[in-house]
């Protein structure tokens, strides 16, 4: 992110020593930022992050000052340096806007202390997570992250950072390289192991993580495997607050309303929800006095949110795009669209468990709301990233319950056929429309070779495993993705609606 240049202002440059000279609405950190210590460590720093549970923590430093639950930051990969930089030059500081059509409120984030890149020095990531402070270590790596094979769910044990890992322990590239290289210590320095708790957008994230880290463990050091499986816990939780990329605009956006020069600030919608499941192998913050939902179960809380609001943002990124809008307030202002999402949420709820304390009807109406928030500016191109590891997590479960309930799938066929629409490249009116994901190739070649025949991206087992075997699932895909094809995406929605 490049600095904001506006001769007309004097703009203060976000640091420690600057936090006296902000405006006034700029809300700071009450408390002293010297006095806190990292008991988390956070692998992945991104806008999510900083909008969600560095929010949290720094609510709760502000009602523990001098605790030992302060953030230090990681980035594996060398992307990360750019977040390095930004964080470093403003001692870990950020600004983070919550916007509404109500209005902005600015308000700067400081839980994060730290922040290692570990391209630079591996072992100091290593020799942090294997610290006694560091009690709990928190992801945001992205669905595509874990190396699970999709179609499968297997552990991807061919891929070439895994590979790696397996035979450089003490160098290693990959989150399960350093978790494992950390908790080996640990156990030999007999020290408690830290717990893993995944906060990314994946169901049973913390199943899945614990079952993906122990099988990569048995492969390096079947005992370490097994002390890991007895003595590390592995929470499942929900995370959800909409967050969009920072964009030029939003520094301008900064600059221009709070005086502030931020490097790299994080913009959100106010909607904010974090529920964890109570399973920890060592000590944890009192999160419930800031508000995070702790529960025996978030199982139902989480299918309630990826099948409602995950799916929904997928075909909302899909339909909005073909119709030729860039951002999802913008696609939802559009009466067919709108009414789509609607029906694929309605489509989808019998397929939910009872979710205590939350009225499903009043929580889908919440969703068209922040979904249509102006003030957000979430672009469609988002919402359509890595779509060949977002779907299978978020889509296919309610497809292959709707298959055996004999229910309806007309919206959730069209929210697969919408995408393969969409990986043919061209919106509607012929303009480009990039494809952004690590299967990209593989995915836009099938896509043009079938054109109105889905069979060659259904046949696809990493993504959909068995699904292409269904009929029903396999005809309603083919005659959305035919009417698209042919008629373009006004005419189709105009027919199913």
């Amino acid at each position: 992110m490049n600095s904001p240049s506006n001769p007309t202002k004097s703009l203060v440059k976000l640091n420690e020593r600057s936090l006296g000279q902000l405006s006034d609405r700029v809300r700071v950190p009450r408390y002293d930022r010297s006095a806190v210590t990292p008991g988390i460590v956070h692998i992945g720093v991104g806008g999510f992050h900083r909008a969600h549970q560095a929010l949290y923590m720094d609510n709760y430093l502000e009602q523990n000052p001098g605790s030992d639950w302060a953030i230090c930051g990681v980035g594996l990969l060398e992307f990360d340096q750019k977040m390095r930089d930004a964080l470093e030059s403003q001692d870990c500081l950020y600004t983070l806007v919550e916007r509404s059509p109500q209005g902005d409120n600015a308000r700067v984030i400081g839980p994060i202390t730290q922040f290692l890149f570990a391209p630079d020095d591996r072992e100091a990531v290593i020799e942090t997570l294997a610290d006694p402070q560091c009690r709990i270590v928190t992801l945001t790596i992205t669905e595509g992250g874990y190396y699970v094979v999709e179609g499968t769910g297997e552990f991807d044990v061919n891929h070439p950072t895994i590979q790696h890992d397996l035979q450089n322990p003490e160098q290693p590239y990959g989150v399960y390289g350093f978790i494992t290289a950390a908790l080996k210590r640990r156990r030999d320095r007999g020290i408690k192991p830290f717990t893993v708790l995944s906060c990314d957008n994946i169901q049973g994230n913390g199943d899945m993580v614990g079952r993906m880290l122990t099988t990569f463990a048995n492969l390096q050091n079947p005992e370490l495997s097994r002390w890991i499986q007895e003595n590390v816990a592995f929470p499942n939780c929900m995370v959800d607050r909409i967050t969009p990329a920072t964009t030029p605009g939003d520094l301008e956006m900064v600059a221009n309303q709070f005086d502030l020069d931020d490097a790299w600030p994080v913009v959100a919608e106010p909607f904010l929800q974090w529920v964890v499941e109570d399973r920890f192998c060592n000590d944890r913050p009192d999160w419930e006095s800031v508000g995070v939902q702790m529960t025996d179960d978030v199982y139902p809380y989480e299918m309630m949110k990826i099948r409602l609001l995950n799916t929904s943002h997928l075909l909302l990124g899909y339909l909005g795009s073909l119709k030729g809008y860039t951002y999802a307030h913008e696609a939802m202002a559009d009466a067919q669209i709108r009414q789509a999402i609607e029906r694929l949420m309605d489509e989808v709820t019998p397929t939910l468990h009872p979710v205590p304390g939350i009225d499903v009807t009043q929580y889908k109406q919440t969703l068209v709301e922040r979904f249509s928030n102006p003030k957000i500016r979430d672009q469609l191109a988002r919402l359509c990233l890595n779509s060949s590891a977002k779907l299978p997590k978020w889509a296919l479960g309610s497809i292959r319950d709707k298959l055996e309930q004999n229910g309806s799938i007309d919206y959730l066929s069209l929210t697969i056929a919408a995408w393969f629409r969409y990986l043919s490249g061209n919106d509607d009116q012929g303009q480009a429309m990039p494809i952004d994901d690590p299967m990209a190739d593989t995915l836009t070649e099938r896509a043009r070779a079938g054109g109105k025949d889905p069979m060659p991206l259904l046949n696809l087992t990493d993504v959909f495993g068995d699904l292409s075997q269904s009929v029903r699932f396999v005809e309603a895909v083919t005659q959305h993705l035919h009417h698209l094809h042919e008629s373009g995406t006004e005419a189709t929605l105009a027919k199913l609606l």
